[in-house]
């Protein structure tokens, strides 16, 4: 999956002269807490986020007339230059590394220095929950397999067999044995006992759903 499909496309902007105010009366309103600063030809010049501002402005509490003062300050003050961004043919799944590794919560897009779209932490979220099928009624499978090459087709062919319709399929390695891997799949049926029950008797190891009287 590329970025294109993702992200979002009306975006929010500011530019670096308009004031705080003015940026956290559109946050509020937008409900958003990334705001992209553009010039006039479109082009990215700045960031700001929620934190920017708290970490710009002190409490009202503190000095009530100085608190009005800084909020008539320009963004161009505050406003993050070093600024990662992507592409829209750029894939889902490295955007998603940059921001863990980044700890960043959003991703200006460009397309020929141009500001098109931008993806956050929760559209990637979001994209995740669809992608693994998790707000859909289905049951999860979690089956621990030796890391050779086959063992996802033995997994799905037992599946098959029972006539379930796969949504999606995650496999990451086993955090505790590297000769393992997880195999995680959500099936389109509610009660799964039966392809358990055939996974374990095809000589698989079922982690979820755990039948106590079953050995893990």
């Amino acid at each position: 999956m590329i970025v294109e499909e993702i992200m979002r496309t009306e975006v929010v902007t500011l530019t670096e002269n308009d004031s705080i105010a003015k940026a956290i009366k559109l946050m509020n309103e937008k409900k958003i807490r990334h705001l992209p600063i553009i010039d006039e030809n479109q082009r990215l010049i700045g960031l700001v986020t929620d934190r920017d501002i708290r970490d710009a402005t002190p409490s009202i509490l503190f000095d009530t007339e100085k608190y009005k003062e800084l909020l008539q300050n320009p963004l161009k003050m505050i406003m993050k230059t070093d600024i990662i961004t992507g592409h829209p043919l750029d894939f889902v799944e490295e955007v998603s590394a940059i921001l863990y590794e980044h700890r960043i919560g959003c991703f200006p897009i460009l397309k020929e220095d141009k500001l098109v779209g931008i993806v956050t932490e929760t559209d990637l979220l979001r994209t995740l929950v669809e992608l693994t099928g998790a707000h859909q009624p289905g049951s999860q499978i979690e089956v621990k397999v030796p890391n050779k090459a086959g063992m996802l087709y033995e997994i799905t062919t037992v599946i098959r067999n029972r006539k379930a319709n796969i949504q999606s399929v995650l496999v990451y390695p086993d955090k505790k044995d590297e000769k393992y891997k997880i195999i995680v799949l959500r099936v389109q049926m509610m009660n799964p006992l039966s392809i358990i029950k055939d996974l374990q008797d095809a000589g698989h190891q079922v982690l979820w759903p755990n039948d106590p009287g079953q050995s893990s």
